[in-house]
């Protein structure tokens, strides 16, 4: 036992546990202010619309409307404008992330990080508080705010998760990026804890909260985090190895400043040595190109994959509220605490996933069985009866085949694409590769936005959860190739093991 211990003290350092850590909360700060959008929506409207107190009196005719610096006649109008705003959001989102993976992998990932959440909770502070101060409502100035927060957003997740590929190895990889990529998930209960204390005093409020800690966050990633292990004199010798072997730097655990001169070049690791020859500089990664990525084994099929997966996952986080209040009539708040549970399932599942991916030391295998999975609990959880416990079980069993294998892909899974052998190791790719996959996984997610409302209101929800089943059978459909590849490599080793035996 103690030298399980020693060996895992030897393989993580304290430099690894605050990269986790740092990464981890940036995205949860991100994604809570994500979520305080979708929480706030009926109060937006609600503002962005007459209040008639009356049904008998009659409706208020445009200038009235203007005058009273409301935006829309009614709240259908607004609440197709939010959904409008979604739309607009993801697809710059979308397009942001290929554009923010490459400059991830030429520019110092720590600046890119805190540019896009300090500037993300800026506009967010613009959009939901400093315009309702002012009272300065415009249809054209929320969409481009909408635009721009879309594009400063998307640098964070590739910087995230390509400072993690840069802290832990390959082997133990699935298990603790499938911890990490919980983030999302609690960032969605925090958001929808934050917003909930404050919106008595109106939604502005919540826009205030979420974007000041979002800031001070960024702020804090900005001086603390260590985007590589060579920043610290740790390498990683082995991406196969059971753990990140680390070896140490003495000259780069120099202060930047020091009394000593040329007798410190004598020392090795706090020892003085009688020689040391000088070692050679290495020479640093080239970033590759935008299409060099895209054509790197597995980028393509796992990309199309996830725009599948990502598209009925996202319509779980921007419609299930509305789903439970209005197809069960639960009040607003009993939906909304309601929904935390599918995050639950999604945070445990990715986690156990990615723990069993490590273990078989295949990706695609462990996807293909929760996909198979995942449309039985569609399945399922569209017969739910009107009882909350039940729809509870079902909905954190959904989360936990959706959600995990959305995680797994997002982060674990983008880390190895980025970090495969094909690079040889002298070729810059993890962000670059890691925008693409989640770049086209928002891209399906912004068209599924409308499809679900289109088919909602003309099918009705049984038919939505057709649709949800029919795109997670497509997810298992363009990684066929990679799963039977997979489970012949896993054939094969069987094999030789029974004949060593």
């Amino acid at each position: 036992m103690p030298s399980i211990c020693c060996g895992f003290q030897s393989q993580y350092t304290y430099h690894h546990l605050l990269a986790f850590l740092l990464t981890f909360f940036s995205y949860v700060l991100l994604h809570a202010s994500r979520k305080t959008f979708s929480n706030v929506k009926v109060s937006i409207s609600a503002q962005w619309t007459p209040s008639i107190q009356n049904d008998s009196l009659p409706a208020f005719s445009p200038s009235q409307t203007w005058e009273e610096h409301r935006l829309f006649a009614d709240e259908e109008e607004a609440t197709l404008f939010l959904g409008a705003l979604d739309t607009i959001f993801l697809f710059s989102y979308a397009i942001g992330l290929y554009i923010s993976g490459m400059i991830g992998d030429r520019m110092n990932l720590r600046y890119v990080l805190c540019f896009g959440l300090c500037g993300s909770a800026t506009v967010e502070f613009v959009f939901g508080t400093l315009t309702e101060w002012l009272h300065l409502y415009n249809v054209y100035l929320y969409c481009g705010l909408w635009v721009l927060n879309g594009l400063l957003q998307s640098a964070v997740w590739p910087c995230v998760v390509a400072v993690m590929g840069n802290w832990f190895g390959k082997s133990g990889r699935g298990f603790v990026f499938g911890l990490w990529s919980a983030c999302a998930s609690v960032g969605n209960i925090l958001g929808a804890f934050l917003a909930s204390s404050v919106l008595k005093y109106g939604y502005e409020y919540a826009f205030l909260v979420t974007s000041v800690v979002q800031f001070a966050g960024g702020v804090v990633v900005f001086f603390g985090l260590l985007t590589s292990p060579k920043e610290v004199g740790l390498y990683l010798e082995s991406e196969t190895g059971l753990g990140p072997v680390v070896k140490r730097d003495s000259e780069s655990q120099r202060p930047l400043m020091s009394d000593e001169e040329e007798d410190d070049e004598g020392r090795d690791g706090g020892y003085y040595s009688v020689e040391q020859p000088e070692a050679p500089k290495e020479e640093p990664p080239q970033p590759i190109n935008f299409l060099q990525a895209f054509l790197l084994p597995g980028v393509l099929p796992y990309s199309l994959a996830y725009a599948c997966l990502k598209l009925v996952n996202y319509s779980f986080f921007f419609w299930l509220p509305f789903y439970l209040s209005s197809n069960y009539g639960w009040k607003e708040a009993q939906a909304d605490r309601l929904s935390i549970w599918y995050d639950v399932g999604g945070i445990v599942g990715g986690t156990v996933q990615g723990l069993v991916s490590d273990f078989l030391g295949k990706r695609a295998p462990v996807l293909a069985v929760s996909l198979l999975l995942a449309m039985g609990a569609l399945v399922g959880y569209s017969h739910s009866p009107d009882d909350q416990v039940v729809n509870a079980a079902l909905l954190a069993t959904t989360g936990f085949f959706i959600g995990g294998p959305s995680n797994m892909i997002s982060s674990a899974i983008s880390a190895d694409l980025g970090r495969q052998d094909a690079l040889r190791g002298s070729q810059e790719a993890l962000a670059t590769v890691t925008g693409i996959v989640d770049g086209t996984g928002s891209i399906g997610a912004a068209g599924g936005q409308y499809l679900v409302s289109l088919i909602e209101s003309r099918l009705g929800w049984m038919c939505v959860f057709y649709f949800f089943i029919i795109m997670t059978g497509g997810s298992i459909l363009f990684i066929v190739p990679l799963i039977y590849r997979e489970l012949r490599s896993m054939w094969r080793d069987l094999r030789g093991l029974n004949q060593q035996l």
